[in-house]
C-alpha cells in the first residue's frame, strides 16, 4: 500500500536507470505500483530492486523505467 506524501513534498516523473534509482521510487509494473525499500548492487552495474511488497526485480544498466519520484520542498 502506498502512503500519502506529505503537504511540504511534490511528485514527480522521471525515468530511472540502474545508475539513478533510488529508495522511495515508485515504479509501476504490470499495472500495479511498486516503491523501493532497497537496492543491491551486481556486477557490471545492475541492480537488484527490493519492493515494499518482498518482490524483487533486477534491472540490467541499460535499463529505462518511469517512476514517481517525491521532492521534498524546503
Amino acid at each position: 500500500m502506498i502512503e500519502r506524501a506529505p503537504h511540504s513534498a511534490l511528485a514527480t516523473n522521471i525515468e530511472v536507470t540502474a545508475a539513478t534509482v533510488q529508495r522511495g521510487d515508485i515504479i509501476q509494473l504490470g499495472g500495479r505500483a511498486h516503491r523501493v525499500r532497497d537496492l543491491f548492487q551486481l556486477p557490471q552495474g545492475a541492480k537488484q530492486l527490493l519492493f515494499e511488497s518482498g518482490e524483487l526485480l533486477t534491472i540490467h544498466t541499460r535499463t529505462r523505467l518511469h517512476a514517481v519520484r517525491m521532492l521534498r520542498r524546503r
